[in-house]
């Protein structure tokens, strides 16, 4: 072989020639090929793949209407309506770009919800955990600034309202909503700052996600069982397995997908953003998208305005240091019988915050997310701590291999070698 040239393990002339020049064939075979995997994840492992299919739908799509958009406050309302009526399929581009940031949402919710319940924050992944949270905060950044593109009578007032909180930061408020707006007020400045930044962030969010993948490979995933493979026995190589697994779970997300935009695509949106934005006229109830609701109705819950901004920022920020909230030295809640009670009792809690961020601001409203907010930093502050001290735990299995084969898989397992496509052939794994 020429000096310089990868030792490609390929057959196919082309892919090889390629690949003793750039090894991307390689590296795809290595961690997407035969990069060993828990043998027993379960359904809520296609989460992440799914995540990733709806944040190429959002770019795709973005750049499409990016193309028909006018970031003007005398043209946006009307572009949109002509990207509806005139372009080709503009209907279906705007409709699917639309409900794909609610799809997007309720993925990576139930992705973070999985990642609680199992305890996929704790060492060694606390990174890889941190740099999901970093890839949620950019979405809801992201998703804000594009509700605001539209300009309906929500998108305006939605605006308004948010950007305003920064005015309760002491000293530099007033400044940060001053470069934020361009001006004195919500106005053409504005669109243009959030036009720009919401088709740049996604592409923010796709370099976080490498990182969150990379950081993902190299410590391995976590398991429904949260013990860590002990040998060959107790992992699979991720192609053909997880690949056609994950496959599955695409199929049907796209049906549920197509299902909301061709048949139910302003179930999730609000009728006041089809009405041109009026600084005149401010609606009876200004509301986020759903999506948003939980951390609304902690905003609300605070009579001070800068209390209610720094809890709103807070119940996300904790989800950074959850890793050292959980002191408990058992990952899976499976085997942790009260926190897996009262981590299901939060989920219900999230669920009323929701509820309640879409009521109007009055009792009994107020009260309600009150109590809820107060529940919902109770359980990262205090009873996550205190649970990790003295909860009793039920035991944990052997291994990865007995809780799923039983005995029987101490005689061996998938050892991951054999054929695999494109010529190259596969070693078989080394023990952990």
């Amino acid at each position: 072989m020429a000096g310089g040239l990868h030792d490609s393990q390929f057959t196919n002339p082309v892919v090889r020639w390629i690949d003793q020049r750039m090894p991307v064939f390689t590296m795809v075979q290595k961690e997407y090929g035969v990069f060993p995997t828990p043998r027993n994840f379960n359904y809520f492992w296609n989460f992440g793949a799914l995540a990733m299919i709806n944040l190429v739908i959002m770019i795709v799509t973005g750049i499409v209407l990016a193309m028909h958009y006018t970031p003007h406050v005398t043209m946006a309302f009307d572009s949109v309506e002509r990207i509806m009526r005139d372009v080709n399929f503009g209907w279906l581009i705007r409709y699917a770009h639309a409900n794909g940031a609610s799809m997007f949402f309720i993925v990576v919710y139930v992705h973070i919800w999985r990642g609680m319940y199992y305890g996929s924050f704790k060492a060694p992944r606390e990174l890889l955990w941190m740099l999901g949270v970093a890839i949620f905060l950019l979405m809801m950044a992201t998703a804000f600034m594009g509700y605001v593109l539209p300009w309906g009578q929500m998108s305006f007032w939605g605006a308004t309202v948010i950007t305003n909180l920064f005015s309760a930061i002491p000293v530099v408020g007033d400044t940060i909503v001053t470069y934020l707006w361009g001006g004195f007020s919500v106005d053409n400045p504005t669109l243009n700052r959030f036009f720009s930044l919401h088709y740049l962030l996604p592409f923010v969010i796709t370099g976080v996600v490498f990182l969150h993948i990379a950081a993902l490979h190299i410590t391995g995933s976590n398991n429904p069982l949260g013990i860590e493979p002990k040998g060959p026995q107790d992992t699979l190589p991720f192609h053909p397995y997880y690949t056609i697994k994950d496959s599955v779970g695409i199929v049907v997300y796209l049906m549920v997908f197509a299902a909301l935009v061709f048949f139910a695509p302003n179930y999730l949106g609000h009728a006041d953003n089809y009405i041109p934005a009026n600084p005149m006229v401010t609606p009876p109830h200004i509301v986020p998208e759903w999506y948003f609701l939980p951390f609304y109705a902690i905003l609300r819950a605070v009579p001070d305005k800068l209390g209610g901004v720094l809890l709103m920022g807070g119940s996300i920020v904790l989800l950074f240091f959850l890793p050292w909230l959980d002191s408990s030295k058992v990952r899976s809640l499976r085997f942790r019988p009260i926190s897996r009670i009262l981590f299901l009792l939060w989920t219900v809690n999230f669920f009323v915050l929701m509820w309640c961020g879409g009521k109007p601001a009055e009792q009994p409203y107020v009260l309600i997310s009150q109590i809820s907010t107060l529940l919902y930093f109770a359980y990262f502050l205090v009873a996550l701590p205190l649970l990790g001290r003295f909860e009793r735990t039920l035991p944990l299995p052997e291994s990865i291999s007995v809780a799923v084969l039983g005995k029987k898989a101490h005689g061996g397992g998938h050892s991951g070698g054999g054929p695999l496509p494109g010529g190259a052939t596969a070693k078989p794994m080394e023990k952990a």
